[in-house]
């Protein structure tokens, strides 16, 4: 009687290397997403942080010349001649769309600032809604 054995292969089988390879693969998507929303939630405060900043800078242009800038003067109006912001030109919000000032503002405000997120576009929803002075205080 022949009792030869096959030597014991080592290894992993196709099936095992596929179940690895999808759990990677779902693994990869939650940090991914994970990762994503943190740098838009990032976004997000650095907007309201640079409104935040314009309305010191618009205080002090109060001050100095007695009344906001126009709408048609704009946030430039804090740049030149008078420099109340720190900056040659007035700064893009985080997405690299320009933020939009209207005077007056709604409901009797003064003025009122506003990024459109994310889509640079009125109106959206999560990260694409609009950022807006009168809604912040």
């Amino acid at each position: 009687m022949n009792t030869k054995r096959k030597p014991r292969q080592f290894g992993f089988t196709l099936i095992e290397l596929m179940v690895v390879i999808a759990i990677i693969g779902v693994l990869a998507t939650v940090v991914a997403v994970n990762l994503f929303a943190a740098g838009e939630e990032g976004n997000v405060a650095a907007v309201k942080q640079q409104i935040s900043n314009f309305e010191t800078a618009l205080e002090q242009y109060r001050i100095r010349n007695r009344q906001y800038p126009t709408t048609e003067q704009g946030l430039q109006a804090l740049i030149a001649p008078q420099r109340f912001l720190n900056s040659s030109s007035v700064p893009n919000d985080p997405w690299g769309n320009p933020y939009v000032y209207r005077r007056p503002g709604p409901d009797g405000m003064a003025y009122e600032i506003i990024s459109y997120g994310a889509d640079g576009a009125p109106g959206g929803t999560d990260y694409n809604a609009d950022i807006s002075s009168a809604t912040m205080r």
